[in-house]
Order: C-alpha cells, then structure tokens, then sequence
C-alpha cells in the first residue's frame, strides 16, 4: 500500500504540475497586474484595450496619450513592445521580463488557457 501512495506522489509530482503550482495563465494574470511596479492593467486596463493615460497642452495645442490595443498583437510584436528600444523615448516603462514572463502576460491577456 504504500508503494502505491509513494508511486501516486511520485506521478503527481512529474506530470501534474498544473494541480501543484499556479498556472502560466494564473502566472500572467499577477505578472499584468503589478509586473515590477507599475502594471499593465493602469495604462491598458483589464482587457489590453486602447485605454486613455492622459492629456496635455503644449504650445497652445491639446495633446493626448492613449496606451495601445494589446490584446491583439502577435507574440513577437508583444515582445517588441515590452522590451522595447532603449534609444526611443516612450512612456512604456521598461520591465526586464523574461522571456517565460512575457510568455504567461501574452497567455493570459490573449485569454490563451
């Protein structure tokens, strides 16, 4: 009998790793909450929709921010965007993500379970 515990442990521990730990998904979820300080959600809101950040007036003309559609990107544009040049000016702030963080933001704001 207790070789069958031993051996089901053993089984969940190898391959059900989704019902031991938290999810890409899950993962991407808390990443676009509060990657690193400002998060995701602030600028391009719950769904990664175009979102308005702000407006300014600059030599007598009215400007405004608006953060981009994000939830429609392709994977590789995702990447671009959040790694960003560093020789552009932007107020996409820079977030050093590894590439499995920028993975499970994609997951979850494509809502790919």
């Amino acid at each position: 009998m207790k070789l069958y515990i031993f051996l089901f442990c053993l089984y969940l521990f190898c391959f059900a790793e989704d019902t031991l730990f938290i999810t890409d998904y899950e993962y991407g979820q808390m990443l676009y909450k509060n990657p690193r300080g400002i998060g995701c959600i602030k600028c391009h809101g719950k769904k990664g929709k175009r979102t308005f950040i702000a407006k300014y007036i600059h030599k007598n003309k009215t400007y405004q921010i608006f953060a981009p559609d994000i939830y429609n990107l392709s994977l590789e544009k995702f990447k671009q965007k959040l790694q960003g040049n560093r020789n552009v000016k932007s107020i996409m702030p820079t977030y050093f993500l590894t590439n499995d963080e920028i993975k499970s933001i994609y997951q979850y704001i494509t809502n790919k379970k």
